[in-house]
């Protein structure tokens, strides 16, 4: 690859244009030895290659095999492979005459469309480290992950919202000709989180970008090569953003949603014969809550994957997917964006092992209790895990430390508990837990008890301080029609204990959840807290 040189049409790269100075001096992560090699080791999922196929190289190996074949779709926009090639070879081209280089980073703030994947391949074939960001981000939030990540450039936003980073406002419909050499980014992926503590951080994979760090993820989950992906979750989330990436390199047509619908969801599985779905709980729930009439008219014929991750599932709602979609179909993954260990766990296997997330495919996992040993089968504890004795780590934050223990064991803050079978059962985040008087109490417990009432659309439950008990569950409900307080209350009742019973309910009036199916509890719970007690209504 050194010396290698790409060049578009009859091109002159962009020059003249001014930029601002940094202020600190970028990121430039640095290539591993022999990363540079083209010579094929073969997939590898939980282990590391240096040495392999760029993921440049790839798209261009699918386009010289089938150029005219669908890769990627947004809205009315489809690029065919020949075509996306083509455009990613001339972003890289405007990108590298930009000052992008080798190792530094490319913060992309678009929204999901045919630009924002554009971005992303970009950055890789100039061997930068793209990290996406929500465009739906307060900019003070985006400010601080801008300056974390100290680009080379950002993408999507204005340059005076950039503040002193080289800015591209956005990706030029016609793009100019020119050349740039290609590289190996050294990170293959770079997400943001932690934004909802008002503390943001960065996770890097320790992998480079080579399709044999990741190829690997298409069997584990039965993702196959010339398949349609349908991505219908923000891909500034890791998830999304894995999908697209993943679904693209094995030579997929991936259609991404701009924004999720699920009435529009079903209509492009339809139209594009999707095969393989990416889900969220909270997209399963609006897909269920459609009209009958709608739900059975749509053709979901061809899909062979339906998978979900991102959050617990609801036991009755995972159930009305199976009983929809037949077992063999719904496939579930548990892990973090760090993947110091994930499970994966099938239709079949789940009726089997009702409530469960799998068995790890990838690393290992143990349950502590609060004295940091191992708990047996059945007793809930905190989730840990690892990648296995003695192995490096899969990531490395910037902007934060793990939460570890000796011999690289870590948590991400999950409680649950193991069967005999070594299945995983997860059953919150301990940060979410509320104590009341003296008995643990979890949200998610609460929220699938409210979720499966047919009118409500969306929920969250938060702890709020109370002079008898120390906290009590204070539930936010989304709701699709008229429903009083009383016929929400006796529902609950007949699914949950009385001390986990809601003492408030709140009619949201704006979504609870963005389109990734995340929500800010610690936000919602610092806005409730600042309210004078009057504004709280009692349920």
């Amino acid at each position: 690859m050194p010396g290698l040189m790409v060049t578009t049409a009859a091109a002159t790269a962009p020059n003249g244009e001014s930029r601002a100075v940094a202020a600190a001096p970028a990121i430039q992560f640095v290539v591993p030895a022999g990363a540079r090699s083209g010579r094929w080791r073969g997939p590898s999922v939980g282990s590391v290659n240096v040495e392999g196929t760029t993921f440049f190289s790839v798209l261009r190996r699918l386009a010289d095999a089938d150029p005219g074949r669908p890769a990627v779709t947004c809205g009315e926009v489809t690029l065919t492979r020949a075509a996306f090639v083509e455009r990613v070879e001339r972003l890289a081209a405007l990108f590298a005459g930009r000052g992008v280089t080798e190792g530094s980073t490319v913060v992309i703030g678009l929204p999901n469309s045919a630009g924002l994947v554009e971005s992303v391949f970009a950055a890789w074939a100039l061997g930068a480290v793209p990290l996406p960001v929500s465009g739906r981000l307060p900019p003070l939030e985006r400010s601080a992950i801008v300056d974390l990540a100290r680009p080379s450039l950002v993408v999507g936003v204005p340059q005076s919202e950039a503040g002193a980073w080289p800015a591209l406002e956005s990706v030029p419909g016609q793009l100019p000709a020119g050349s740039f050499t290609p590289g190996v980014s050294p990170v293959w992926k770079l997400i943001t989180s932690g934004g909802s503590t008002g503390r943001p951080k960065l996770i890097a994979a320790t992998a480079p970008a080579l399709f044999e760090n990741v190829g690997g993820l298409g069997a584990l989950t039965r993702m196959r090569s010339d398949g349609c992906v349908l991505v219908t979750g923000p891909i500034s989330h890791n998830a999304p953003f894995v999908v697209t990436a993943a679904g693209l390199l094995l030579g997929n047509h991936v259609v991404v949603m701009s924004r999720f619908d699920p009435a529009e969801t079903l209509r492009l599985i339809d139209q594009h014969r999707v095969s393989w779905l990416f889900l969220v709980p909270t997209m399963m729930l609006r897909i269920w809550r459609l009209s009958e009439a709608v739900r059975v008219s749509a053709d979901v014929s061809s899909l062979e994957v339906a998978f979900h991750m991102a959050a617990p599932c609801p036991a009755w709602l995972k159930q009305a997917w199976i009983d929809w979609l037949g077992p063999e179909k719904v496939l579930e993954l548990y892990g973090g964006t760090e993947l110091q260990a994930m499970t994966v766990i099938t239709g079949t296997e789940w009726l089997d092992h009702r409530g469960s997330v799998g068995r790890p495919v990838i690393g290992e996992i143990e349950v502590r209790g609060l004295d940091g040993r191992p708990v047996p089968a059945g007793e809930q504890g905190e989730i840990w895990m690892r990648r296995g004795p003695g192995a490096p780590s899969p990531y490395r934050y910037i902007g934060a430390t793990a939460r570890g223990a000796p011999d690289g064991w870590e948590s991400l803050g999950d409680i649950g508990h193991l069967d005999a079978d070594g299945y995983v059962y997860v059953t919150d985040r301990f940060a979410d837990m509320i104590l009341v008087g003296g008995a643990n109490v979890y949200p998610a417990e609460i929220e699938a008890a409210l979720d499966e009432h047919p009118a409500v659309q969306s929920c969250c439950v938060i702890g709020l301080p109370d002079d008898d008990l120390g906290n009590i569950p204070y539930a936010i409900v989304e709701l699709s029609g008229p429903v009083s307080d009383q016929d929400l209350m006796d529902h609950m009742r007949q699914r949950l204990a009385p001390y986990k019973l809601p003492r408030v309910i709140e009619r949201a009036t704006m979504p609870l959840r963005d389109d990734a199916g995340k929500v800010r509890r610690s936000a919602l719970r610092a806005e409730r807290i600042a309210r004078p007690p009057a504004t709280q209504r009692k349920g």
